[in-house]
C-alpha cells in the first residue's frame, strides 16, 4: 500500500512510519523540512504538488499540529488550534479533489477530549467530553475545544469515497529519545518520579507496538469509521504508574511534588501542568469490542518491555561509540 503521512516527522510518526515501511509499504511523509528520501515538502496550509502524493494513495495518516510540549499561553493555544484545524482542512480538499482517493484516512485526535474525571473511564459511547468541569484551571476548557474543532474539521470535509476515522489517542510509550516515555523514565531516574498533587490522577497511556497494531487493524477494517480511542485498557493512577515505572528501572524511591511545585517544574521544562494533572481516564472501548487484542493490556508489563529495549539500545549505542573508538588508533 502506499501510505501518506502528514507531519509525520514527530515521535508518533517515526514509530508508524519505521513499522509501516519495515512491513513493505510504500511511506510518504509530509513535513515542512524534507531531509530524507520519502519526504515531500508541504505547509500545512495551502494546496501544493504535494496534493499529488494523496491522489491514489491509499491510506492518509494526518499526524499535523504543533506541539502540546509548550506553555500554554493564549498564543501557543492558539497555534494548536489553527495547526491542527488548517491542516486537517486541507488535507481534506486534497482527498476531495483526488480523481483516485484513498480508501481510508485517519486523523490524529486526543483523548483530551474527555473530562477530567475520576469516578468513571471514558469510552467512546458513554463518555463524557470536557470542557464543563468545574474544579479544572478555565484554559483547560480550550484544550477541549481545539480537539473538538480538530475532529470536527474532519467530519465536515467532503470526502464520500473515504472512510475516516479520528484516533482519540493516549500518550503514546516508546523508548525512542525525546517523547514522553523518555521524559518521564529521566524523572524517574533523578528520583523525582513520585506522586504529583497527591498522584490520584488517572493516566492513559498506549505501548507503541499496540499503537502500531491498532492503527493497522483500523486500516484492515473498512467497517470502523468515527472516534476510536487509542488507549490500553488499563489507565491507572499517576502514583501507581511512576511507581511500576520506577520499579522497571530498579529506583526506589520517587520524591513526591505538590501543585506548586508541579508548576515550577513544568515552567522550567517550558510544559504545562495540565499534562500532569489532568486526570484522563480512556478506555478502548470500540476496539476491544472489535476483537483488537492489546500485547501490552497492563502498564506494568509495558513498563518492563520499554525498559528493556531502551536499556539494549543503549547498550548498542556504546558498543558502536567502542568500536569506533577502537578502531581509530594510528599506525606506523
Amino acid at each position: 500500500m502506499k501510505i501518506v503521512i502528514p507531519g509525520g516527522t514527530g515521535q508518533v510518526g517515526t514509530i508508524l512510519n519505521r513499522a509501516l515501511s519495515g512491513a513493505g509499504h510504500e511511506v510518504v511523509v509530509l513535513t515542512r523540512r524534507p531531509t530524507r528520501d520519502g519526504e515531500v515538502r508541504w505547509d500545512g496550509e495551502t494546496w501544493g504538488p504535494w496534493a499529488e502524493e494523496i491522489d491514489g494513495s491509499d491510506v492518509v495518516i494526518n499526524l499535523a499540529g504543533r506541539s502540546v510540549s509548550c506553555r500554554y499561553t493564549p498564543a501557543n493555544l492558539q497555534a494548536m488550534m489553527d495547526s491542527r484545524v488548517h491542516s486537517t482542512e486541507i488535507v481534506g480538499e486534497a482527498i476531495a479533489n483526488a480523481a483516485r482517493p484513498p480508501a481510508v484516512w485517519l486523523q490524529m485526535s486526543t483523548a483530551t477530549v474527555y473530562a477530567h474525571r475520576f469516578d468513571a473511564p471514558n469510552d467512546e459511547a458513554t463518555g463524557v467530553i470536557g470542557g464543563a468541569e468545574s474544579d479544572v484551571p478555565g484554559y483547560w476548557s480550550y484544550s477541549v475545544e481545539i480537539a473538538r474543532a480538530w475532529e470536527r474539521a474532519q467530519e465536515e470535509a467532503g470526502t464520500p469515497h473515504t472512510r475516516k476515522v479520528a484516533l482519540r489517542s493516549a500518550m503514546v510509550m516508546s523508548p525512542d529519545r525525546d517523547g514522553v516515555f523518555d521524559v518521564l523514565l529521566r524523572l524517574a531516574r533523578l528520583g523525582l518520579g513520585g506522586p504529583v498533587a497527591g498522584g490520584g490522577q488517572y493516566v492513559s497511556w498506549i505501548h507503541d507496538r499496540d499503537f502500531v497494531r491498532a492503527v493497522q487493524f483500523l486500516i484492515e477494517r473498512d467497517d470502523l469509521a468515527g472516534p476510536v480511542n487509542l488507549a490500553a485498557p488499563e489507565p491507572l493512577p499517576q502514583r501507581a504508574f511512576m511507581r511500576a515505572l520506577r520499579s522497571a528501572w530498579g529506583v526506589p524511591v520517587g520524591l513526591p511534588a505538590t501543585k506548586w511545585m508541579a508548576e515550577l517544574g513544568a515552567f522550567a521544562l517550558r510544559s504545562d501542568t495540565e499534562l500532569l494533572l489532568k486526570s484522563r481516564r480512556v478506555v478502548p472501548g470500540r476496539l476491544l469490542a472489535e476483537g483488537f487484542g492489546f500485547e501490552y493490556p497492563g502498564w506494568p508489563e509495558a513498563a518492563g518491555d520499554l525498559v528493556r529495549r531502551r536499556r539494549r539500545d543503549r547498550r548498542q549505542v556504546a558498543g558502536e561509540f567502542t568500536s569506533v573508538s577502537g578502531s581509530s588508533g594510528g599506525g606506523a
